[in-house]
């Protein structure tokens, strides 16, 4: 293990921000989280007992009107279930604070493709319900359904639109697509909801025939709606303005990261934290519109933030090119990978690559005694040791052990381990550098494949989950 690791060396102040601004960590109560839950499944309830009282189960007396109830149900949920999956990525300020970026993804995946796979049961059962009632064949009903009944070819161009927008969040297809490419194609999703609207609200039965029913629905589509046009469009441009954020500086760290420095106005007003992203949109040229998530790699000051990226595509490419005096654009913060989410004095920061970046933040942020924190930075070479200078004189300042596990892959092995390790296994790797990691809170950031390895350690290690804090860079 000793050819793999090297351990912090002090050199100096060079590179450290100026004191940050310190805020009380920000932690949600426990049951923020139950609240939400308990809320999103008492909708569903609601949407059952409207089918229920508009006579879904009487309407079961025939094959056909078993299918066509059925249908139905199966359409108010996948509706609801959109409106979830909408409210999921709202960017809600308290579920981003009691569920984070991560936790709100993976279920907003979930929930979309339940939402989907409903969403054509529903279109299913409904034509052969329809055909079976009406005596006619399934392909003429839906095409008599598709044409004539109001706003039915509207809901046909929206479905449409959701399969392109299913099909391209499959992993396979979304590893072969620039983040850029995805993220606008996933756009389309919304207008596949907005064109499925009118054919519920024109010809559906449980949205018409009972002003209760009518009353939630409207209420619900309008609140989605609402939390969209504040959390996504308005919160954002008035951060943007009130901070007024310019570059001030753009430095190069190696030949493929930079860090961008921003200053702005009232920062100190900003609720952001070390260890959170932001979506940042440079007005430095064409491309400007797309934004793109990077993590905080300092901690915020009352005039200053900064990030730091790899040219990892066409985005943070352009980052070298960009002037200072540039003006930025904001959404955020987001994240939980934060001091706030810290329940244990140790706490040991593992990163991988330019995962490092909000973990330096957070070695600058936390607060802590000397040996209360371990760094664990595994990179391919000494030159891919991102902002190095810094962490050794953090090391200095707060007496916090920075351990470098530098090397390539060990090939055919998951591991979080460089190669010169590959006698050791993944636990005993870890307890050699920090013994007592049972006893530790663990922030992961890193690529997929390397934290989930670490994941697995961490907790063969006796960690227990509530106690690992990660931020994965998977979209």
């Amino acid at each position: 293990m000793s050819a793999a690791v090297t351990a912090s060396a002090a050199t100096g102040t060079d590179g450290l921000t100026s004191l940050p601004v310190r805020r009380p960590p920000v932690r949600a109560p426990r049951w923020w989280r139950d609240a939400v839950g308990a809320v999103t499944w008492l909708t569903m309830l609601v949407v059952v007992a409207l089918w229920i009282s508009g006579g879904g189960i009487q309407a079961m007396g025939t094959p056909a009107g078993a299918l066509t109830s059925l249908g139905r149900l199966t359409g108010l949920v996948a509706a609801d279930l959109l409106l979830v999956q909408v409210l999921l990525m709202a960017r809600i300020p308290v579920v981003e604070r009691v569920y984070g970026q991560d936790d709100l993804a993976r279920r907003h995946r979930l929930v979309g493709f339940a939402s989907f796979h409903l969403m054509l049961a529903h279109l299913v059962l409904v034509v052969i319900g329809y055909a079976l009632t009406f005596r006619t064949d399934v392909f003429g009903e839906f095409w008599g359904l598709v044409v004539d009944a109001p706003g039915m070819l509207l809901a046909l161009a929206g479905t449409l639109l959701l399969v392109m927008v299913v099909v391209l969040s499959v992993r396979a297809a979304r590893r072969r697509l620039r983040y850029e490419s995805w993220h606008l194609l996933h756009l389309y999703a919304y207008l596949g909801v907005g064109l499925a609207i009118p054919h519920q609200l024109w010809t559906g039965q449980d949205f018409l025939a009972d002003p209760i029913a009518t009353v939630y629905w409207w209420t619900l589509w309008a609140a989605a709606a609402g939390c969209l046009l504040v959390f996504r469009v308005g919160l954002p441009v008035y951060r943007s303005l009130v901070h007024d954020l310019r570059v001030s500086a753009v430095v190069h760290e190696s030949p493929d990261v930079v860090s961008v420095w921003m200053q702005g106005r009232r920062l100190d007003r900003l609720p952001v934290a070390a260890g959170q992203f932001l979506t940042w949109r440079f007005l430095s040229g064409p491309g400007w519109t797309r934004g793109h998530p990077y993590s905080l790699s300092a901690a915020p000051t009352g005039d200053t933030l900064r990030i730091t990226v790899k040219d990892l595509g066409d985005g943070s490419r352009a980052l070298a090119a960009v002037k200072p005096g540039t003006r930025v654009l904001v959404e955020g913060p987001y994240g939980r990978l934060t001091a706030g989410v810290r329940t244990r004095r140790k706490v040991t920061l593992m990163a991988a690559g330019i995962g490092i970046s909000p973990l330096r933040a957070l070695l600058e942020d936390l607060a802590q005694a000397p040996g209360d924190v371990t760094l664990l930075y595994r990179a391919r070479s000494t030159a891919d040791l991102v902002l190095r200078h810094e962490l050794d004189a953090l090391a200095q300042r707060t007496g916090a052990r920075v351990f470098y596990l530098v090397g390539p892959r060990l090939p055919g092995r998951p591991t979080w381990l460089p190669a010169s390790a590959a006698g050791l296994s993944e636990v005993d790797g870890l307890r050699r550098l920090v013994p007592d990691i049972a006893d530790h809170d663990v922030y992961l950031c890193g690529a997929d494949a390397w934290m989930e390895a670490a994941r697995r350690a961490v907790a063969a290690a006796g960690v227990p989950t509530a106690h690992i804090h990660q931020e994965r860079f998977a979209w």
